[in-house]
């Protein structure tokens, strides 16, 4: 008989089950967290300003600040910058506070795997 794909208990594997119940697990979702949020509402907020200033602060954007570089050229190529500066701040995140728990639970959970087939 195929399982139900609706039924809670055929989608989960019991060993993944056991490992997401754990508060380890709960810490690496509360760390990731703690730096996507901030990270994605600042840079949303400062690519919201940018577009509201190109709006509405016309005279502001176009104001030339030496050769054809204007305002506005500025800060669209700080959106540039802003972007590369937050993977790389993720990247050493996740490398210090990220992967050594993930990397610990991907090992107990392929321990409590291999126990089970052993």
């Amino acid at each position: 008989m195929t399982p139900d794909p609706h039924d809670q208990a055929a989608r989960h594997d019991p060993v993944y089950d056991e490992l997401h119940a754990r508060p380890e697990f709960t810490e690496l979702r509360s760390r990731y967290r703690r730096f996507v949020i901030p990270a994605t509402l600042a840079f949303v907020a400062w690519y919201a300003l940018y577009v509201l200033m190109s709006m509405f602060a016309h005279d502001f954007m176009s104001k030339v600040l030496f050769g054809n570089i204007n305002v506005a050229l500025v800060f669209g190529l700080l959106q540039f910058v802003t972007t590369f500066l937050i993977a790389w701040l993720y990247s050493r995140y996740s490398n210090s506070r990220l992967d050594p728990l993930a990397r610990q639970l991907t090992d107990e959970y392929h321990a409590t795997l291999d126990g089970r087939e052993g």
